[in-house]
């Protein structure tokens, strides 16, 4: 028997029939599911030789597969580029490493931020999700004493879902902790 992650399971199990029921499918394949997850990082134009490889195995680390470096096609002199530079490394992320990575991410990373609240509620009009992580030390994968300087980190999480309101429902159901919209109404002024 193949190892199913914890997520998925739950996804098939739980998620799907509850958004069945809820938006009225008619086929559980109508079911938005997640299809990728992109990992990106910059790295500065004037960063040196060990500094791109620090990043590259940091992003190996908390990933779980080696990285890619991207590089620059022309030179831009007033961002300081020259062709064929590397400016960032990135990771696609598919099947089950896709699921696992999402679990850490929820259960033990975004938990970890200091005075936090949730994530923003805004996808991109077409059902996928961006999130943007400051300090990417809050994966347990990385030890501090190791980095030299710390790097953000640009997560996309890529589903099938059509619309914002299904992939805003789906990533809910996956845990995905999004901060409250408080609505506050200012008092009425009464007429004497």
């Amino acid at each position: 028997m193949s190892y199913v992650p914890t997520l998925k399971k739950i996804y098939a199990e739980q998620i799907v029939p509850e958004l069945v029921k809820s938006r009225g499918y008619k086929n559980k394949h109508q079911v938005p599911r997640l299809v990728k997850i992109n990992l990106n990082s910059g790295i500065d134009a004037e960063a040196d030789k060990n500094q791109i490889a620090d990043v590259a195995r940091d992003l190996a680390a908390i990933a779980g597969q080696k990285p890619i470096q991207n590089r620059t096609k022309r030179a831009i002199a007033n961002f300081k580029l020259k062709p064929n530079q590397i400016t960032g490394c990135s990771v696609t992320l598919r099947g089950n490493n896709m699921w696992e990575f999402l679990y850490r991410l929820l259960a033990v990373a975004l938990p970890t931020i200091r005075d936090f609240r949730g994530v923003g509620s805004k996808l991109d009009g077409q059902g996928n999700y961006s999130l943007g992580i400051t300090d990417f030390t809050i994966f347990p994968e990385i030890t501090v004493e190791n980095v030299k300087k710390t790097m953000g980190l640009d997560i996309t999480i890529v589903t099938t879902a059509e619309t914002d309101d299904e992939g805003r429902e789906l990533l809910k159901l996956l845990g995905m902790p999004f901060r409250r919209v408080e609505t506050t109404t200012a008092p009425k002024a009464t007429a004497a």
